[in-house]
Formats: C-alpha cells, sequence, structure tokens
C-alpha cells in the first residue's frame, strides 16, 4: 500500500475504514449508515437498471441538485463518490501552495500527491477546532472537511467561509454535513464566496457506498474543466436516480430526521465511552461518528481485543495529527453500542490484568 512521507512522519494516506472490516465482525470501523433505503429512494434506483442499454444521462439530477441548493445545474456536477471529486480538482487545477487541513480525509492529500503536487499540511491541535490563522495566507488551494472526518468536529460555517478570498480555490468537503442536526454548518448554497469548492456524499447517509454516489459544487467554469478531465458517462443510470431521489423535499426531510435520531443514539454512545476508565473523548462529536483517545501505548492492543471480541473499529494513527492510541467508533443503534461498550470495557480490563 502506498505511502507519503512528510517531514518526520509517515501516514498510510490510502488506508480506509472497509480495510477493517472482515466477516463476522460488527461494522463499526466505517460510518456508512447500515440501515434500509427507504422506498422513495429504492425504487427509483430499481425502476432506473431497466434503462441500462441506454447512456447515463446526467442533466437530470444536475437540475435536482441545482434546486435542492439554489444553485445553477452548471454549477453542479455529479462524480463517482466524493472521493472522485479530489481526484479531478487534483488533475485540473496547479496549485502552487497547497494546503490540507489536518486531521481530516486523508484522500485529497492522496490524490494531489498522486498528481505530483507538492502539499503543506496544517496540522489543528487537540480538540481540533478550526483555526483559520494557521492557515498560510499565501496558500491558493486550502482543503478542509466539516464536519471532519475522523475527529467530528462540526466548524462554524463562517469560520470555514472566512478561509475564502480571490485567488484561492476553498475546498470543503462536506460529505457528513446532513449528519449534523442543529443549525446548518454547510455551504453548499454560497455563491458569494470567491474560489468556493464544496464536495458532497449521498454515500454516508443513505449507505450507498458501493454505487459511488458524490457531487461537486463550483462556479461555472471550474465545473467545465472538471468535466473535462472526467472520462466519458462517468456516473452511472443508477447513482444518477440516486441523486435525484435524494435531492427532493422527502429527502431533507428525511435526513434531518435521521440527524435527530443519530444525536440521541451518538450521546448515548458518549455517555457510555466517559463511564469508562482510560478512555478520554478526543474532541467534542457532532455527526456520525466519535474520535477517542486510550492510555498511551494501549491503542493497538485494544483494537486487536475488539476485535477478538468481534467488533471492528478505525485505527487513527493512518491520519496526519492522530497516534495509534486514537480510535474513531461508528454511532449504530443502542443495543450495537451497549454491546460494543461491554467489549471495550473488557478488552480494557484484560490491558491493565496484563500491565500487573
Amino acid at each position: 500500500m502506498d505511502r507519503y512521507e512528510d517531514a518526520d512522519d509517515i501516514y498510510d494516506l490510502k488506508w480506509h475504514g472497509d480495510a477493517e472490516v472482515a466477516p463476522g465482525l460488527v461494522d463499526l470501523a466505517v460510518n456508512v449508515r447500515d440501515g434500509a433505503m427507504p422506498e422513495w429512494l429504492a425504487g427509483p434506483v430499481r425502476q432506473s437498471i431497466e434503462n441500462l442499454a441506454q447512456y447515463p444521462d446526467d442533466r437530470p439530477a444536475r437540475m435536482a441538485l441545482a434546486r435542492r441548493h439554489g444553485r445553477d445545474p452548471d454549477e453542479v456536477l455529479p462524480t463517482t463518490g466524493a472521493a472522485q471529486a479530489f481526484v479531478l480538482l487534483a488533475r485540473a487545477v496547479r496549485p502552487r501552495h497547497a494546503v490540507v487541513v489536518h486531521p481530516q480525509f486523508t484522500e485529497p492529500e492522496a490524490a494531489l500527491r498522486a498528481a505530483g503536487h507538492a502539499v503543506h499540511r496544517v496540522i489543528l491541535p487537540p480538540p481540533y477546532r478550526l483555526d483559520p490563522a494557521l492557515v498560510p495566507a499565501e496558500a491558493d488551494l486550502v482543503i478542509v472537511g466539516n464536519p471532519t472526518n475522523p475527529t467530528s468536529v462540526a466548524h462554524p460555517p463562517e469560520l470555514v467561509a472566512s478561509l475564502a478570498r480571490p485567488g484561492r480555490l476553498l475546498v470543503v468537503d462536506e460529505a457528513f454535513a446532513d449528519t449534523v442536526s442543529g443549525p446548518p454548518i454547510e455551504l453548499a448554497g454560497r455563491r458569494d464566496l470567491p474560489g468556493l469548492v464544496v464536495v458532497r456524499s449521498l454515500t454516508k447517509t443513505y449507505g450507498l457506498a458501493g454505487l459511488r454516489v458524490g457531487y461537486l459544487l463550483a462556479a461555472p467554469p471550474l465545473v467545465a474543466e472538471l468535466a473535462r478531465v472526467q472520462p466519458l458517462w462517468p456516473v452511472s443510470t443508477p447513482a444518477l436516480a440516486a441523486m435525484v431521489a435524494c435531492a427532493s423535499p422527502a429527502a431533507v426531510a428525511y435526513e434531518r430526521q435521521l440527524a435527530a435520531d443519530l444525536a440521541a443514539d451518538r450521546a448515548h454512545l458518549v455517555a457510555g465511552l466517559a463511564a469508562l476508565p482510560g478512555v478520554r473523548l478526543a474532541a467534542e462529536p457532532a455527526s456520525s461518528f466519535v474520535l477517542i483517545q486510550l492510555p498511551a501505548g494501549t491503542g493497538e492492543a485494544v483494537r486487536q481485543g475488539l476485535r477478538a471480541r468481534g467488533f471492528a473499529v478505525r485505527r487513527g494513527d493512518t491520519f496526519p495529527g492522530l497516534g495509534p492510541d486514537h480510535l474513531r467508533v461508528a454511532v449504530r443503534d443502542r443495543a450495537t453500542t451497549d454491546a460494543f461498550l461491554a467489549a471495550l470495557a473488557d478488552a480494557l480490563y484484560d490491558m491493565g490484568s496484563t500491565e500487573s
């Protein structure tokens, strides 16, 4: 697996949570919702399979997504998942000073490096809240997640917006924006910010990781340039049907209810973690996962102990700014969470018994 070295540290930027999952393990490593699709989404996806003899037509999806975000269709680019958007940006732009704000999803940096770009890392200190003053003024490409994976921190939208300026592309990864309850944090509808690029994903909330459903919002000239470096017909007909369905008012209401339910399930997980000695919440979570920190030197052994007890969690040491004692845990239903907490307590107890 490719590795990239930056100064005196090495991180496995191509490692993703699905590598943690194996048959027989409860998946707490991947931040994709594991519930069934609602019929208003599953129906159009099934129906689209009857039209596979025709080449995909992305115009209905672009129009539907544009309506959802108050944009024009030429400001929307459907992509095969959010990850493709980062690859397209890396191929199409030529930054002189590219900055990725970490800890965050590593695919944007991996895509930039694969395209031959030098990358400057801005590492946020705990508790991983965005500090615009850390971003160099000369940066002409800045990539930041909101809410950020893997910290689950939701940054105030006005703080993220303050990074925009003429001559700079500000790329905001909003793959998990629809998991946040309360006041909206997204910038997807903003057309007034110079150089703003918003990357969105529908794979997380709707459990569509295998369908690869994402899109990008930006000014028309950049969208046209990114479309130019896309392969022909890059997004499948079923994925485009899912985009149309997920842009509807019913989908927006559905997402808001899911976010409210998720907040309650997350609070249950956080309370259980707080009751375990030696477990510390690394950041204030706002999304569908939490980041925890374990006592120094125990992270890998606890992760393996959890696997032995039937649970897969995401290792943290592949994220710049984190280490082996960080683990990311997906929020699930309360019964699953209670079983996980019991397994974690056992794994921690075993560590204490071994050390004693």
